[in-house]
């Protein structure tokens, strides 16, 4: 843990903005450009070097104005970090807090950013994994940016994979066998969605003997039940988002963004 006024080469921390499973996001000072930057340092240092450049390798493949853009990653005094804009606002899992629901207008546009974050990753073969309010940032503007793709891996590894990755309440049931596939990165999307416009879960997190109810779809219930504002056909989206069948999903982050696009147009 760093603390106000440390430095890692030319920048100075400012505070600590949040901390994650994999890592502590700090606001810092670029000294030399005079500018704030963020800076993601992970708890385990001990890993090997390629291992650490992994997350930003995947985010230097990825140039969208909804994904955090990277700028560089260092190691300074021994301590590796990677450095990313800096996006003044809040998670969108605060704002929902803050709400308690969204307004459908603007739970659309949103779930629009999100999707289309989506399908660039999806378009470079790469799945989040950990789609979720407290990985997406709203900025001041009320531009999404979808961030923290410390758990993200390539299709072709993340689809054979043994070890669970995600955060229980917005993971897929095929992810609680270790999978993870396109789909499923729109399962939790679809989770997202429900809970901008409901301002709750569809379920808490599952516990183990819930998997077998969750795989048969048992655990989610329509959002329009919650709220009657939400229209039809946005709550039929949501739930062929939500399906427990994989192949009963939207395939492609394309796919969605055609029918949120539809659904906007009206």
């Amino acid at each position: 843990m760093f603390f106000a006024n440390h430095t890692l080469g030319k920048y100075k921390i400012v505070s600590a903005l949040g901390s994650g499973g994999f890592g502590t996001v700090y606001l810092a000072e670029d000294t030399w450009l005079d500018k704030q930057v963020a800076l993601k340092v992970p708890h385990r240092q001990n890993l090997n070097f390629s291992e650490l450049l992994r997350e930003p390798r995947l985010l230097a493949s990825l140039d969208h104005p909804n994904i955090v853009s990277i700028t560089t990653a260092e190691k300074q005094d021994d301590v590796f970090f990677i450095v990313m804009e800096y996006v003044p606002g809040e998670t969108l899992e605060t704002v929902i807090a803050g709400s308690g629901r969204l307004e459908v207008d603007r739970a659309l546009g949103y779930a629009q950013q999100i999707t289309r974050a989506v399908a660039h990753a999806h378009g470079q073969g790469i799945i989040h994994r950990d789609l979720r309010p407290a990985n997406v940032l709203v900025s001041k503007a009320d531009v999404l940016k979808v961030a923290d793709f410390g758990t993200s891996r390539f299709l072709e590894i993340a689809a054979h994979g043994t070890t669970i990755i995600g955060s229980p309440s917005y993971m897929a049931p095929e992810q609680f066998r270790g999978e993870a596939v396109f789909a499923s990165d729109l399962y939790s999307l679809g989770i997202t969605v429900y809970q901008m416009l409901t301002g709750v879960l569809p379920y808490d997190t599952p516990a183990p003997s819930d998997l077998d109810r969750l795989a048969r779809g048992e655990l989610v219930h329509p959002p329009r039940q919650l709220n009657s504002a939400i229209p039809g056909e946005i709550n039929d989206l949501v739930m062929k988002s939500l399906s427990p069948d994989v192949t009963d999903r939207y395939q492609r982050a394309s796919e969605l963004m055609a029918d949120l696009e539809n659904i906007a147009a009206g």
